[in-house]
């Protein structure tokens, strides 16, 4: 007995900070690793240097699992010293190293920000810098950085420790931050900066019937402002399992329509559906024309005329997304007059059992007041009727079909906190509060996403609900997918998978890429539309 206390003391000292000696913290990242970047952040190192003058060597071990063939570097960095303002505040970084809206630099770290130290190319699983860097009086921030071979596979995953430092010749105590993370990949589908666009926003992903993957997106050429804006809905296209994608395509623009500049016929917040009967793809967004650039949230009044009120409009392919037809606006059909504005919930649509088209939607009433609901079309995308709405203060949802006929629509919901879920048995006639209704899946306001999948569509042979969102009350960080195998009455954290922990805009649309693999399109902390792919077995963990 008392060997093993002797033992378990000596491994206690050996972690904690040893009196008087520098201690080196250490941050790993949770943050999708992408490919096609230069510089991926794998540790932040944060040091704070009251007796030691050189960091003289880091060591790090990727784990066996670790395919070595596809990390093409790791480099090590300094990112300087702290701002005296700060220095009581633990910090593991100073600035972002790698911007991800800084236009056309966004792919590899920011030269003015960090100094590079050292780079080891090819490395072995054991990876040893050896920099003998001087020390700044005070806090000393380092970090490395992560690049990938281009030809890496999507499912990669990278494990990796930090095992030792030397400050002075002398081991240095490690106090980490956090646990240790499997580090997935990701590509970045658009960048700020990209075809010289300022930001890209509002994700809607779906798989076609021959398998290729189609996202769909906000074009927002000047600013990240919403609609009155110049906007278009842009279009990636992948029929690799999204490991490449082609060039973008612009299914809906208006130019200057009306004789009115570019930035008051913006075209927006697209929501993609795939008619899976008949194989045509429709994209319904919101074109708002006129409003003198001021937000078409306010703005957009009643009536159906252009001039007035925001229009919903569709456009449709029939060549799996290689083309797309001109607009058709059926904002007469399905608008009530009264209402003030009408618009989809930007994601995807579905197809119902029977054949039904659905898309989720949002109005704003004559007393300015939003609400959710759906609409439907029983003839292929001819004619749309909405019945009710399912919720009042409710705008941006998706809708799954949870049994034959049953409709869930979960709801962004401004009274905050958690999700609005209803169920409709007659497609929006008459709703019903769901029992997770406002308390299961937790939103900061923002966006989400909703797909289920049949037991006949997936490996495990259940039927699965795939929810994604900022799992948090408060910000739109920590983009997570959860999975329910009760209809969504429950989502419980063996079924989660944190994707990205740090902060970004939080929009994101799921898909099933195949039966085994699930595809998100989302907007990260490293690209404003990032896709990634992860088996249905990492976030589904067990089955009883």
């Amino acid at each position: 007995m008392k060997i093993i206390i002797l033992f378990a003391l000596t491994m206690v000292m050996a972690i904690l900070p040893v009196e008087g000696a520098d201690t080196l913290r250490v941050k790993q990242t949770r943050i999708p690793i992408l490919i096609d970047r230069k510089d991926n952040v794998l540790f932040y190192l944060r040091l704070e240097a009251s007796e030691s003058k050189l960091l003289d060597e880091i060591r790090l071990r990727f784990a066996q699992e670790t395919d070595m063939k596809v990390v093409k570097a790791v480099r090590l960095w300094y990112g300087g010293t702290e701002a005296p303002q700060h220095r009581k505040t633990l910090r593991y970084a100073p600035v972002q190293y790698v911007s991800s809206h800084d236009r056309g630099r966004t792919r590899e770290a920011n030269p003015s920000y960090s100094l590079a130290v050292q780079e080891i190319a090819a490395p072995d699983r054991e990876v040893l810098f050896r920099p003998a860097y001087p020390l700044f009086p005070g806090i000393n921030y380092f970090w490395v950085s992560l690049e990938m071979q281009p030809d890496a596979s999507l499912l990669t995953e990278v494990d990796v420790e930090m095992v030792s430092a030397e400050l002075d010749g002398t081991t240095a105590p490690l106090l980490f931050a956090g646990e240790a993370a499997t580090h997935r990949m990701g590509i970045g589908v658009r960048h700020a900066g990209d075809d010289s666009v300022a930001a890209y926003r509002i994700p809607g992903l779906v798989t076609t019937n021959k398998g290729t993957l189609l996202g769909v997106y906000d074009v927002r050429y000047n600013n990240s402002a919403d609609l009155q804006e110049y906007v278009d809905v842009g279009l990636s296209r992948s029929t690799d399992k999204g490991q490449s994608w082609e060039e973008m395509r612009l299914p809906l623009s208006f130019g200057e329509y009306g004789g009115l500049p570019r930035a008051q016929n913006g075209v927006g917040d697209p929501s993609i559906l795939v008619d899976e009967h008949t194989g045509t793809i429709w994209i319904a967004a919101l074109w708002t024309h006129g409003m003198g650039n001021g937000r078409a949230w306010v703005n957009s009044m009643d009536g159906n005329s252009i001039h007035t009120t925001g229009q919903l409009v569709l456009t449709k392919s029939c060549d799996d997304g290689k083309s797309w037809s001109e607009p058709i606006n059926i904002t007469p059909q399905v608008k009530d007059p009264s209402w003030n504005l009408l618009l989809q919930g930007p994601g995807r649509g579905i197809t119902m059992q029977d054949g039904t088209l659905v898309f989720p939607i949002q109005y704003i009433d004559s007393a300015r007041v939003p609400h959710a609901g759906v609409m439907f079309s029983k003839d292929s995308g001819e004619n749309w009727t909405i019945h009710n709405h399912a919720r009042t203060n409710t705008t941006e949802a998706q809708v799954a079909e949870v049994e034959p006929g049953v409709l869930m629509l979960n709801m962004r919901d401004n009274r905050g906190g958690s999700r609005a879920v209803s169920i409709t048995r007659d497609l929006g006639e008459t709703w019903v509060d769901h029992p997770s209704s406002r308390s299961v899946l937790q939103e900061p306001v923002c966006m989400a996403s909703l797909i289920s999948v049949p037991a006949s569509d997936n490996l495990l042979g259940r039927d699965i609900l795939l929810f994604a969102n900022p799992n948090s009350t408060q910000h739109r960080n920590l983009i997570t997918i959860k999975a329910s195998l009760d209809g969504g009455l429950t989502f419980p954290e063996e079924h989660q998978l944190l994707l990205d922990e740090d902060f970004g805009w939080g929009y994101s649309c799921l898909t099933m890429i195949d039966e085994e693999t699930v595809g998100i399109l989302y907007e990260s902390s490293v690209a404003h539309m990032t896709f990634q792919a992860v088996k249905l077995t990492d976030i589904v963990k067990t089955i009883f």
